[in-house]
């Protein structure tokens, strides 16, 4: 799937995570700003990659504002800002 435009979902509230989808072609990029970055930041990676894996999603760069959330948050928020992505 490409991403045609930029799009985003979540809020910065605590324990809910920011996530904002641009078209990029250099492949799928991530950069990521976390309270948790140190103890968690590898874990939102992957699932934000396995997302975009799962999504069929080549070339995007997402940009993620992290507040504690979980991992079904995080696949959920960044589902939700690839698919109005590709509309």
């Amino acid at each position: 799937m490409k991403i045609v435009k930029p799009a985003k979902a979540g809020t910065m509230e605590s324990n809910d995570i920011y996530i904002m989808v641009y078209p990029n072609d250099k492949g799928n990029e991530i950069q990521l700003d976390s309270i948790v970055l140190k103890q968690f930041g590898k874990q939102i990676e992957k699932v934000i990659m396995d997302t975009l894996k799962e999504l069929e999603v080549e070339n995007a760069l997402v940009v993620a504002k992290d507040r504690g959330a979980l991992d079904y948050t995080i696949k959920a928020r960044a589902e939700t800002a690839i698919k109005r992505a590709l509309e």
